[in-house]
Parts: structure tokens; C-alpha cells; sequence
């Protein structure tokens, strides 16, 4: 499992807040084909939600768990039933990238203030 400071997982938390899920874990529970389309994801986009379609928080809990174990994966947030997991992928393995997440956003507001008059 894949470990990640309280700064980082609050920078995590921030840019996961607008994605939709794509991945779903259905009753028929973690297949190793689920786990493989996770994986496949996370690839591609480093920082994904999973929805979960089961009522029982432990059940939840330990595919948390067991998908960051699997997949080497840091788990960012886990609420109702949905899970917020994070793996860099190959190329964004360089400390660059690692700093860029607990840089500050910069929004529109922070835009207006440089401008040159």
C-alpha cells in the first residue's frame, strides 16, 4: 500500500471532489477482473472513484483496503459508498509530480490579482 502525507491526501481529496466514478463494484463483490479494470484506470488516470453497490460498511471498508494492497494504491477517502483511490502512474513516478499535489490550486480569483495594469 502506497502511503501519502495528510497534505497530500487533502490535495487528493480537492481534485477527486468533481470526478464520477468509473468503476463499480456490484454485489457480485471484487473479481480479479474488477481488480484488473481498476488497475487499467488507474493507469490511465492516477486518481479515481469506485462506487460500491453493497450496504454493508465493512464489506466496503476491506475492498478498500484490499485494493490499495493488490494494486499498490494509497487510499485518499472512503465515504458512503464511494472510494477515492490514488496510484502514480510510471511516467509521474518522478518527485515532480509528487510536489505538484500539494501545491495550491490556482483558481480565478488568484488569476485576477496578476494582472499588469
Amino acid at each position: 500500500m502506497l502511503d501519502i502525507t495528510a497534505d497530500q491526501r487533502r490535495a487528493l481529496r480537492a481534485r477527486a471532489h468533481a470526478l464520477n466514478p468509473v468503476v463499480a463494484i456490484s454485489q457480485n463483490g471484487l473479481s480479479e477482473s474488477v481488480l484488473q479494470e481498476i488497475s487499467t484506470c488507474l493507469e490511465r488516470h492516477e486518481l479515481i472513484k469506485i462506487r460500491v453497490f453493497n450496504d454493508d460498511r465493512e464489506q466496503r471498508a476491506q475492498y478498500f483496503d484490499t485494493i490499495c494492497q493488490q494494486l499498490g494504491a494509497a487510499p485518499v477517502q472512503h465515504i458512503g459508498k464511494l472510494l477515492v483511490i490514488w496510484r502514480p502512474s510510471a511516467e509521474a513516478k518522478s518527485s515532480q509530480s509528487r510536489r505538484r499535489l500539494t501545491e495550491p490550486r490556482r483558481t480565478k480569483r488568484s488569476f485576477q490579482g496578476n494582472t499588469n495594469d
